[in-house]
């Protein structure tokens, strides 16, 4: 979910649910949890953590069926099987497929790995802070220009540590330093902006909302230099997911609950399964299958009709197409006049 701004002040009056900034903001407690959890690690458990936790949560299956692909998998379940949101968007479905095949073809043709894995990286942590800096955007009132700054800067600090997680044992020890040097320069240039424009937030509950998406990229930075990799992908990859479910459900639930509207929720409804477990029941459920047991099934398949097999069709191609599609549609499909916006509503 990719929220561009959101208000406070948004409602719809027929319908029975609302996504509740309280519960938005109280996502960010992981913050505090995992700080606390560092503390405790270096201080009494003698880095028994960080010994033992791998340098990242994707290395862990669990955190794969827990995080990331679980909600990748829903944002797309949601776009196909509502009839009209497919029709709406066909041509840009259509457009970003092809777009996305010339790009892979073309990208392993002619571009180096670790420059795709950049390009890959900066549209994923893009992605990442723009849903929480758009939403803080709705709650704090702030103006469009403040905005971009306050994400721009976020962003740059975000790929750099994110580039300094995920590929630190393929750059040498002076890249390293350097891209240390621009993610603390992105922090401590947030950070001055932050004080700079926080008088542009008029209430105590906007300025929470302001300063937890600060703190989300300084707790990865600290995180970072503290060597807690898993925790320092942790903590806002749980405040990006948790907070799309919080809008995929509410959203199904005003859709559907009067009077399913798609195969998906007419076929639960006769099993009465209550609306706001079907969509991540399913989607945990096809993450479990597709990252445990997907690539072996492709090739137990081409084995026996091709007498060979291919590298992660599902974990690496078919999963990154589809988080490819979440990316660019996530931008559009929660924009102000989108179809999808009118089953949501908001309420502190």
């Amino acid at each position: 979910m990719s929220a561009s701004s959101v208000s406070i002040h948004d409602s719809l009056c027929d319908q029975k649910q609302a996504v509740s900034f309280c519960l938005l903001l109280g996502l960010y407690g992981i913050i505090p949890l995992c700080l606390l959890l560092q503390f405790l690690d270096h201080g009494f458990w003698q880095d028994y953590l960080r010994s033992n936790l791998p340098s990242s949560p994707y290395h862990f299956v669990l955190f794969q069926i827990l995080f990331g692909t679980p909600h990748i998998i829903a944002s797309n379940i949601l776009l196909v099987s509502n009839p009209d949101y497919l029709k709406h968007y066909k041509r840009q479905i259509t457009l970003m497929t092809v777009a996305i095949a010339v790009a892979y073809i073309v990208g392993n043709m002619l571009l180096p790995y670790r420059l795709l894995y950049v390009v890959v990286a900066t549209w994923t942590v893009y992605h990442v802070l723009k849903q929480q800096y758009g939403i803080a955007r709705g709650v704090c009132q702030l103006p469009e220009s403040v905005f971009k700054l306050l994400l721009t800067l976020s962003v740059a600090a975000g790929v750099a540590i994110y580039i300094s997680i995920f590929l630190r044992n393929s750059l040498t020890a002076d890249q390293v330093v350097w891209i240390k040097h621009v993610a603390a320069l992105g922090c401590l240039l947030l950070v001055i902006a932050a004080f700079v424009y926080q008088h542009l937030v008029t209430t105590s509950f906007g300025l929470w909302f302001y300063w937890s998406n600060v703190f989300l990229v300084l707790t990865s930075f600290y995180l970072f230099l503290q060597q807690h990799y898993f925790m320092a992908i942790l903590v806002p990859r749980f405040v990006h997911d948790a907070t799309a479910y919080l809008f995929y459900v509410t959203h199904d639930y005003n859709k559907h609950n009067r009077q399913p509207q798609n195969f998906l929720y007419r076929f639960t409804a006769r099993y009465e399964l209550h609306i706001f477990i079907v969509l991540p029941v399913i989607s945990f459920l096809l993450a479990f299958l597709l990252q445990a047991y997907g690539d072996d099934l492709v090739n137990l398949i081409t084995r026996h009709l091709l007498g060979k097999e291919f590298y992660k069709v599902i974990t690496l191609g078919f999963l990154g197409y589809l988080a490819l599609m979440h990316y660019y549609m996530e931008g559009l499909t929660w924009q102000k006049d989108s179809p999808y916006r009118k089953f949501i509503a908001f309420s502190k």
